[in-house]
């Protein structure tokens, strides 16, 4: 994706029980305690406990999830089809 392709990102997070992501292309994985989203800047990493995307719109790049979210990190060189945990026991 070049840099004229990649769409608006932001992240608002509210008192990390209502997080709303822009920008999404993908979502490779997820579960209670976890969610992979891909954006044009990376990939983001979604921890927590109780996850649940409430509305994920690759369309419009829109992602929305609830529960109690206790970390977002960006991975820049993702590498897509490998599972969360395969990547975390590196």
């Amino acid at each position: 994706m070049t840099e004229e392709n990649i769409m608006p990102h932001s992240v608002i997070l509210n008192e990390r029980k209502e997080l709303r992501v822009s920008g999404v292309t993908d979502v490779d994985s997820f579960d209670e305690e976890s969610i992979a989203a891909y954006t044009g800047l990376g990939a983001l990493i979604i921890s927590g406990e109780e996850l649940h995307i409430s509305r994920l719109d690759v369309e419009t790049g829109e992602l929305s999830v609830e529960g109690n979210v206790s970390s977002l990190a960006y991975e820049v060189n993702h590498t897509k089809g490998k599972s969360f945990l395969s990547r975390l026991l590196k």
